[in-house]
């Protein structure tokens, strides 16, 4: 596996060695350097024989047989034992020198066939100076049944590829007056180079040219499968009559294409190639296409992240006065088409906007306690009101800043993260159970943090100052990530997608939104005055506002069971209640001025972290889809399954600690209408469980271009790549998904 991995990374290196050795003299084309013929020798056997220039060799493990013929299966190759030797690509290799006699087996099971289709893929090497491997080399053959002795249809000239013939440099055999077919003057190829990348190919013969900037490779048939952009060589710079200085191809052009799939099983695709070519001093062919089919071999979870991790999504073109880099244009995918256009400019929009959002939805209970309590203090004066703004935005500023960062660095590292991943560290979920522990704790009386005050007027007033505002913009942050508001997706997507500036850009947009109620009650007088005064009444407002604070916590430790089971919860329970009684024996040492006492406390605390180390230490518990609303556990074999029966499927990533997934569920998703609109549709309810960490689910969200939970899929069989639903559910939204397409 290592070995093909590695040349799979190197292969964009070997590509650009081979198209440029082709052009030195003494070189040969890869068709010369290995002369391949095969034929039909029975009823069940074909003979494969290569004829290998000297200096060169063939790598016996790269020489493959593949079909997707139906009827058609292939036995294994029989092929002569090889030289030994130590490869500086490969390791332990054997190859083969002069010539090879080789013979493959096969079964048809179609009588009626009236040939045998199939592709060989070898790859070899020049040993000499200059010293160069030539990248994987496919012949698809089509061997006539009734014609097994035909010479003809042993000639490498004769193997049928994408509806033409390889030409290669016998091309100049053609009588150079001659206008080609299309088929001819453009062979049109493709073959797979690993699970996530295919290899597509022109051939041109002498006289002919490929124009870059009018050529391009698309997926128009496979099961979630989409091509990202081309990697093309360095052609030539060629002054054209049509179209002025363009850049071309001679002879010869292999480009390799990423792909990104959420279905990890092997199938076949077809992938089509647009272009347009001329004949110098000649006629200039209309655009044509061609659509050739693939074999993908099954892609492994580990594969199909690093694939969706990397992705350059195709564009028709690139503006040369385009600021953006080509992640910058991948994130942009997930962006409305009215607003692709405006770039970075939409994101930050975006990210605005999901910010004021984020304002209305059900993660920010924790903090309304002392969201509440900040705009009542804010109606003191303008100038408090101004101070409560803006330390608020400040916490809220630099802790959305230091999250993007992190997950940044993180995903620059090769980890796959999204929104709201630290909930998926049962030792942070436990941490914050303890803060809004301490927060409720504080609100209710039981300690302060600074000198004691008196309990009313401006006793109230002194208790929050610039701390207390920047640590409620802390805390907004930590709590808001269980929550992914409308607009908020997109903008995060071309986050990750973008350099560390626009990220970070783009993360302050977002928490600015977050903090706008704060600034407009800080800085529109008429907003500030609205609020009522401070007073007595502020005390029992703040005890009361501790309830939201307790239940909260109380929410996070049904996560943290649901995560590493009932052990967990008693450990994080050990540990909140060793910290409440350092919190109360802290204010009880202060008021008797006994240091001893305030040390001991301070010890206590440092304990409660103890049941923390434990909690990271458990694995996770057993968590299973709640059959209550008939769900089928999400896996992208079953998926696959599902649609290749043609079954339309709604999938529902989700987690516990996802309070937009769970406000979604509860009021759309687990309603009588929901179960309603399935049986109608004849459709399976598949959910997928994100609450830790899961590399399957991961890879399904970024080849969605998912940045977190929740995420809302609707597939109708094998067509397209799924509908993806917005991250606030209505029953109007749902119905119109999952209702009846006109064919």
């Amino acid at each position: 596996m290592f070995r093909y991995l590695l040349l799979v990374l190197l292969a964009p290196f070997v590509l650009a060695s081979a198209a440029h050795a082709q052009e030195q003299d003494g070189l040969l084309p890869v068709e010369q350097a290995f002369v391949f013929k095969a034929e039909l020798v029975g009823a069940d056997r074909i003979a494969l024989d290569w004829t290998i220039a000297k200096d060169y060799y063939l790598y016996k493990g790269r020489i493959k047989a593949r079909t997707s013929q139906p009827g058609l299966t292939l036995g294994n190759l029989d092929l002569p034992p090889g030289i030994e030797q130590h490869d500086e690509f490969f390791g332990d290799v054997e190859i083969y020198h002069d010539a090879i006699q080789a013979s493959l087996p096969f079964t048809l099971s179609d009588a009626s066939a009236t040939s045998i289709d199939l592709t060989i893929t070898v790859q070899g090497c020049h040993e000499t100076e200059p010293k160069i491997c030539y990248p994987p080399h496919p012949v698809k053959l089509s061997l006539p049944r009734d014609l097994a002795a035909n010479a003809e249809a042993a000639s490498p000239l004769a193997f049928k590829l994408g509806g033409g013939s390889v030409l290669g440099s016998n091309a100049e055999s053609f009588d150079a007056d001659e206008t080609l077919p299309p088929e001819q003057a453009f062979v049109f190829e493709a073959i797979e180079l690993s699970p996530t990348e295919v290899l597509a190919r022109w051939s041109m013969p002498k006289g002919y040219y490929l124009y870059r900037d009018r050529s391009e490779l698309s997926v128009v048939q496979g099961r979630d499968v989409e091509a990202g952009a081309a990697q093309w060589p360095q052609g030539v710079d060629h002054t054209d009559e049509h179209f002025g200085t363009v850049e071309v191809f001679y002879n010869q052009v292999e480009v390799p294409v990423s792909l990104r799939r959420a279905d990890g099983r092997a199938q076949t695709i077809q992938l089509q190639g647009e272009f347009q070519g001329c004949k110098e001093n000649g006629i200039c062919y209309p655009v044509m296409q061609r659509t050739v089919a693939v074999d993908l071999d099954a892609a492994s979870v580990d594969e199909l992240a690093a694939a969706a991790k990397s992705f350059v999504p195709a564009t028709k073109s690139t503006p040369a006065s385009s600021t953006l880099d080509a992640s910058s244009q991948n994130a942009l995918r997930s962006l409305p088409p009215a607003t692709t256009s405006l770039g970075i400019l939409a994101a930050l929009l975006f990210a605005f906007l999901g910010g004021i959002i984020l304002n209305l939805m059900p993660c920010v209970l924790p903090v309304l306690s002392f969201k509440v309590i900040g705009l009542a203090q804010s109606g003191e004066s303008l100038a408090k009101a101004r101070s409560h703004a803006l330390w608020y935005t400040s916490g809220v500023l630099v802790s959305f800043a230091a999250v993007g960062l992190l997950v940044i660095a993180l995903r620059a590292a090769g980890q796959a993260l999204g929104w709201g991943f630290q909930l998926q560290q049962p030792g942070f979920v436990a941490f914050l159970v303890y803060v809004l522990l301490a927060v409720g704790l504080s609100l209710s009386g039981v300690f302060t943090i600074g000198a004691r005050f008196a309990g009313t007027g401006q006793g109230l007033a002194a208790r929050s100052g610039p701390a207390g505002d920047f640590f409620t913009g802390v805390l907004a942050c930590i709590v808001a990530s269980p929550c992914t508001a409308p607009f908020m997706g997109p903008a995060l997507a071309f986050a990750f997608a973008s350099s560390s500036i626009v990220a970070l850009l783009i993360f302050l947009a977002l928490g600015l939104g977050l903090a706008l109620p704060f600034l407009l009650v800080g800085f529109v007088p008429a907003l500030a005055s609205r609020l009522p005064k401070p007073g007595a009444w502020m005390e029992t407002l703040k005890q009361v506002l501790a309830f939201p604070m307790y239940l909260t916590a109380v929410w996070l430790v049904w996560v943290l069971g649901k995560q590493r089971g009932v052990d967990a919860i008693g450990y994080v329970l050990i540990g909140a209640v060793v910290l409440a009684l350092a919190l109360w024996w802290m204010e009880h040492a202060r008021a008797r001025q006994k240091p001893l006492e305030r040390a001991f406390a301070i010890v206590l605390m440092f304990a409660s972290l103890v049941p923390i180390w434990m909690i990271a230490r458990l694995g996770p518990a057993a968590h299973a889809v709640n059959e209550a609303d008939s769900a089928v556990a999400y896996s992208s074999a079953k998926l696959a399954s599902l649609r290749d029966e043609g079954r339309t499927v709604f999938v529902n990533m989700t987690a516990d600690w996802c309070v937009t997934c769970k406000a979604n569920e509860k009021a759309v998703l687990a309603s009588a209408h929901f179960a309603d609109l399935l049986k109608q549709a004849n459709a399976v309810y598949m959910k997928g469980d994100w609450t830790n960490v899961d590399p399957e689910i991961t890879a399904f969200l970024q080849a969605h271009g998912a940045v977190g939970v929740p995420l809302y899929v609707v597939f109708r069989g094998n067509q397209g790549n799924g509908q993806v639903l917005p991250t606030v559910l209505t029953s109007g939204i749902v119905a119109d998904a999952l209702a009846p397409r006109a064919p």
